[in-house]
Order: structure tokens, then C-alpha cells, then sequence
């Protein structure tokens, strides 16, 4: 008997969590979500949203509420929710007149990353970063481009893929100068050769010229170093890499900035 007072007791202590949403329409749901975003409370705001999407899954709201959530999770740091939202969302509504801003989104998740904002400190050129997500990014905003070219983001979205472009193009060279330094000759000439066939007028196409002359000297193919040699002379004639050599030519552009 006992044993049964002390289990009723137990029972009678635990206190039921209540949901004060319950009840809520779509509406408030979403606007009080809002509200959430506004004041910058990324998980309040989440919750609020993924409620929506939860319990009205075929309304207006719930569209817009996956837009938002894709949103949020990149200011919170979390990118890679933040780029599911997007699949999601491109999958489920894929005619729907937000589609241009989610491209737009995809491209600056991966455009700025999260380690973004230490570059600042670290003066990392960002074209030593992994080129995965640059070629991302670069993929998202050429999408935007060609789909919807009078979105509100395509002047953005250019100028951040002719950025990406040289900066691709600055990694690939970067590997290039590796291989060299590693005495690695023909690997370097094929990295530099890759930038400029995949690449054309770039501005680091110079660079990766010198390092193919460079190698083909280090080989003792006079012809082709020459020939690299009169391709530099018609294109670069004021080039000073033959007098200054691989001096590093850093860039040192913060993507925080545009932002």
C-alpha cells in the first residue's frame, strides 16, 4: 500500500509541458515569427516558423515560412540547414515568384562562409579557400543570371560571380605555384594551363603564363617556354614578372564587407 501512495504521489507531482502556441492560426504563427526575426531571436523565430510549416503545411504561410527559415539558419550559423530549406523549398514550389531570392540566398550562403568574418583578422586571401563552395556560390548566382536576369539580385548576383571567377581562378593558380615549388613541373603546367583555357581574361592569366614558363624552363623544353615567352610578350608587354619573379600579389578582399 505504501509502495502504491508513493507512485500515486509521483504521478500526481509530474507537470504536463503546455504548448501556449496551441490553437494558434497560421497567421499569428508567422507573424509572431516574424517579430522573432526582427529582434534577432534566430530560435525563437525558428521554432515559430517550423511550427507553421508543421501544422498548416499547404498554405501561403508555409511557403514563406520555409523561405524565412532558410534565412535564419544562415545568420545563426547554420549554413547547411539553411542550404536543406532551400532544397526544400525548390523542390516543393519550384514555379514560386521567390524563387530568384532563394538562388540568391544559395549563392551567398556558400559565398560567405563562416569563417567569413575572421579574415578581417587573419588576412586570408580568399582564394586559398577550399574552391567547393566558391564554385557553389558561383553556380547559384549564374542560375539567378540566366533564370531570371530583371531580378531585384541579378545586378548583385553578377558582380559577385565575376568576382568568384577570378577567385577560382586565383585558387587554381595557387595550386599551380604549389606544384612548382614541389618541383612538380608538368602538374604545374596543367593547373596554370586550366586557367587559361576555362578562365579567359582573367587577370591572373598572367601569372599562371610565367609559371608555365617558368616549369617548361625547369624541364628544358626551350621551345615551349619560348613559345609561352612570345604569348606573354603580345599580351603582357609590360609584364614584370620576369624581373620581380612569384612575389606573392595577395588580395585581400573581405567579403564582410558587403554586407
Amino acid at each position: 500500500m505504501a509502495c502504491a501512495c508513493f507512485v500515486l504521489a509521483a504521478c500526481g507531482s509530474v507537470k504536463t509541458t503546455v504548448d501556449p502556441t496551441s490553437g494558434w492560426t497560421a497567421e499569428r504563427l508567422y507573424q509572431d515569427g516574424k517579430a522573432e526575426m526582427a529582434a534577432g531571436n534566430w530560435s525563437q523565430a525558428r521554432t515559430r516558423l517550423e511550427a507553421v510549416e508543421a501544422r498548416y503545411p499547404f498554405g501561403l504561410y508555409a511557403q514563406q515560412s520555409l523561405i524565412d527559415q532558410a534565412y535564419i539558419n544562415w545568420k545563426d550559423g547554420e549554413p547547411e540547414q539553411a542550404l536543406s530549406a532551400i532544397d526544400r523549398f525548390q523542390t516543393q514550389y519550384p514555379n514560386h515568384p521567390g524563387s530568384d531570392y532563394m538562388l540568391y540566398l544559395k549563392g551567398l550562403i556558400s559565398f560567405t562562409p563562416p569563417s567569413a568574418s575572421l579574415m578581417r583578422f587573419t588576412m586570408q586571401d580568399p582564394s586559398e579557400r577550399d574552391p567547393k563552395g566558391l564554385s557553389e556560390s558561383y553556380e547559384a548566382f549564374m542560375q539567378l543570371i540566366e533564370q531570371y536576369p530583371e531580378s531585384r539580385y541579378a545586378n548583385d548576383a553578377r558582380l559577385r560571380a565575376n568576382w568568384l571567377v577570378n577567385t577560382i581562378a586565383q585558387n587554381e593558380v595557387h595550386v599551380a605555384e604549389y606544384y612548382y615549388t614541389r618541383d612538380a613541373y608538368v602538374a604545374a603546367i596543367n593547373r596554370a594551363q586550366r586557367v587559361i583555357t576555362d578562365f579567359q581574361g582573367v587577370a591572373i592569366a598572367e601569372r599562371a603564363l610565367y609559371i608555365m614558363y617558368l616549369s617548361y624552363d625547369k624541364l628544358g623544353d626551350t621551345a615551349l617556354r619560348d613559345d609561352v615567352k612570345r604569348v606573354m610578350d603580345q599580351n603582357y608587354p609590360n609584364s614584370t614578372y620576369f624581373t620581380t619573379g612569384l612575389k606573392d600579389k595577395k588580395n585581400y578582399w573581405n567579403p564582410i564587407n558587403w554586407f
